[in-house]
């Protein structure tokens, strides 16, 4: 059996254990479960007239996408660390969950060499984008518990700094870095001052992974220092399933936010709270649960937050977001000043989690387009991620250019 069959297999069967199918997908996926992974797009595509309408009025020099993971194995000796629980199929989860994205990423059939081939299938994606677009890389800190003590045991995913900023600084046409670093630590603002130091753009946090509460006053000391130096926090809030984690959900709950907010701290809510559903704090600690999203266009409506709480867009076109919440984001208009587009990169290379079909039969972009769109995703799925976002329509009105342009949210700030 050739390695790439094998590969098949095991990808399929791990989605199988781990039960995920109907999770992942409301129909057979349109594009099956495995990324082909193939070369940059041929020529005929790369003139569509779809992909030039995308990149019309963009100037490609400040689009930089606000949301890509870096991902490995630590075979280069990055530092990467993944819990040997995801390497395992007594942990279908989380096995099916490393298998689908290192294919996402095309490194999956690079023995060796896993952390290298991530990198350079994301610098071909970049080469088949407009001329000066970027990429922000996140690192994602270990858990680290209320002692300040690492907890590498109860961590899923650990990509250090040290490798983040090296990429970039090795990169630096095709990559920006986003530094993450766990409040609880003791050393916290000193971690943040050695970021900021080797040019990090924002501070990345998942909470239910890491193991840490954003309204707890053990963040306060790194709040004031993320106001007083301008640097962002871009944060997931809301279900997380990308990652397990031994922690709970409701670290995610959008209200737990404001403490950042009262510091002064730009925040950039990902996904814009788009899956779950968390306790209504405002009612009290026992409430019901609401959708997490509705936690967050509470905040988003709240006056007082309008120059610091910001969006971004990545994973709305994703099956289970699509409908209703990128439908709701697209037809609130006076919230598009405040979204930053992002991919989520590899997740748009995980087959089976996207739907253009399903998308063009909601109206939400033209019929002629989907068979183009899912061409393009074959060859990159960045590329596929921007050129779907800026086909976008809802009652006539898309995304604006403006979403597009990130690259001035991360430049110096005043405050810094």
């Amino acid at each position: 059996m050739n390695s790439s069959r094998r590969r098949n297999l095991a990808l399929l069967a791990a989605l199988g254990a781990a039960g995920t199918a109907a999770a992942l997908v409301r129909y057979w996926p349109e594009q099956g479960f495995i990324n082909p992974c193939r070369a940059l797009l041929p020529p005929e595509l790369t003139r569509h007239a779809l992909i030039g309408a995308a990149w019309e009025g963009i100037d490609a020099r400040k689009a930089w996408d606000c949301h890509v993971h870096l991902v490995g194995t630590g075979d280069s000796g990055s530092g990467i660390r993944i819990n040997p629980a995801m390497e395992s199929l007594a942990n279908p989860l989380q096995y099916a969950q490393r298998l689908f994205y290192l294919n996402a990423g095309c490194a999956h059939d690079a023995p060796g060499r896993v952390d290298e081939s991530y990198l350079e299938r994301m610098r071909n994606l970049v080469d088949g984008l407009a001329q000066g677009a970027k990429l922000l890389l996140f690192a994602l800190d270990c858990v680290v518990d209320a002692s300040g003590e690492e907890r590498l045991q109860d961590t899923s995913i650990y990509v250090p700094n040290r490798y983040a900023a090296q990429t970039a600084r090795r990169y630096p046409d095709y990559f920006e870095w986003a530094a993450s670093i766990h409040p609880y630590r003791r050393d916290c603002v000193e971690r943040l001052a050695s970021a900021h130091a080797q040019g990090a753009r924002a501070v990345k946090w998942l909470p239910s992974a890491m193991g840490m509460d954003p309204a707890s006053r053990r963040c306060d000391r790194f709040y004031a220092e993320l106001a007083r130096r301008g640097l962002p926090l871009i944060t997931h809030a809301g279900r997380e399933l990308a990652i397990g984690s031994a922690f709970p959900q409701n670290l995610g709950n959008p209200l737990r936010l404001r403490r950042a907010l009262e510091h002064g701290v730009r925040v950039v809510v990902a996904h814009c709270a788009s899956l779950g559903a968390d306790i209504d704090l405002d009612a009290g600690p026992n409430a019901q649960e609401v959708e997490s999203f509705s936690l967050f266009a509470r905040l988003m409506e709240e006056p007082r937050w309008k120059k610091l709480l910001f969006g971004d867009l990545s994973a709305l076109p994703q099956v289970h977001r699509a409908v209703p919440y990128l439908e709701r984001v697209l037809e609130r208009a006076h919230w598009h000043a405040r979204l930053l587009n992002g991919s989520d990169y590899p997740l748009p290379g995980v087959m089976p989690i996207y739907s253009v079909e399903r998308l063009a039969e909601r109206g939400l972009i033209e019929r002629t387009a989907a068979p183009v769109l899912k061409r393009i995703r074959e060859h990159s799925p960045l590329l596929f991620d921007f050129v779907l976002k800026r086909s976008l329509r809802l009652a006539g009105r898309g995304f604006p250019a403006s979403v597009f342009e990130t690259r001035g949210f991360f430049e110096p700030h005043p405050n810094a």
